[in-house]
Order: structure tokens, then sequence, then C-alpha cells
């Protein structure tokens, strides 16, 4: 049980961590797909192979009813303006860090390990056109925080804090 507990805490998010961190070396244009994200900040880099939930139909969907997630992989929730959002874990079976960032892909919040299907809102700010959720964990594991930015190609160049192009 003591090795079930210390794995699933220390080595499963480890491994994680590495295997983004591999899969961000070597970045340029061609990694900025529709089916990658990209995210940076002081505490390094590293890119997830994201699903795009860009209409009302795939964002109510999400990621109900899954009973895993690679751990290098992600949805990425995409609004057609800024404004308020708020998630529940409605139907959703694995542990979910979320990612609320602004229309420039800056996070500006970050709710760690939300709980499955726990129907409790989980607000993530009046100014939110984005939401990453990746495996519940990963995010203080990897040390992403607020300030972190995402790269993607749906956040406008125009207005990216770290635009495709760059």
């Amino acid at each position: 049980m003591r090795l079930t507990l210390y794995w699933r805490r220390t080595v499963a998010p480890l491994g994680a961590l590495i295997l983004a961190i591999g899969l961000s070396a070597g970045t340029s244009d061609a990694a900025c797909s529709d089916a990658s994200l990209e995210i940076r900040g002081d505490w390094g880099q590293a890119r997830f192979s994201v699903e795009v939930a860009d209409t009302e139909r795939l964002r109510n969907i999400g990621l109900m009813h899954r009973t895993q997630m690679p751990s290098s992989a992600g949805m990425l929730f995409v609004y057609d303006r800024p404004g308020p959002v708020s998630f529940w874990m409605r139907n959703t079976l694995i542990p979910l860090d979320m990612l609320f960032a602004d229309e420039t892909g800056v996070v500006r919040r970050v709710h760690s390990r939300a709980v499955p299907l726990d129907e409790t809102a989980i607000p993530g700010g009046n100014k939110i056109q984005y939401v990453l959720e990746i495996n519940g964990g990963l995010a203080e594991a990897m040390g992403i925080v607020e300030g972190s930015q995402m790269r993607h190609p749906a956040i406008a160049g125009d207005v990216a804090a770290w635009p495709c192009g760059e």
C-alpha cells in the first residue's frame, strides 16, 4: 500500500514531468499546431498533446466518462471572447488540474486536483478565454503557476503573450 501511494504521489508525477519536458525539446514554429499546446514559465517549458474543445457541444462534453488520460495529454477549452468561466466535474472520472488563462494565454488561476464527480463550481475568473485541463497534480509537480504563458494557434497572435511565430 505504501509503495502504491509513493508511486502515485512521487514517481508518477516525476515521470510525467520528464515526459512533458522531453516532448518540449527542440520547440519550433512547426510545433505550434492545433494538436499541441506549449506552456512556459520560470519553472521551464513543456508541451502537451491536446484535444481542442472550441464549440459549446465539445466544451459541454469535455473529458467526461474517461477513465484515464496520458500524462502528456490534455484538453484545451477555447471560448470566443474573454468572460467569466466556471467548471465542474460532473461525469468526470479522473482528477484534473485546470489552468485558466486570459485572452493573451497567460495563466491567471490554477485549480489543482479537481475531485472526480464533484458538482461544486470551480470558478476560473472573469476574463478567461482558455482553460487547459491536465492530469491532477501535474501542474504542481511541474511547477506551473499563475503567470505561465501558453502557446497555441487558437490564441490570437496579435495579443498572445507568447505567439506562435516567436
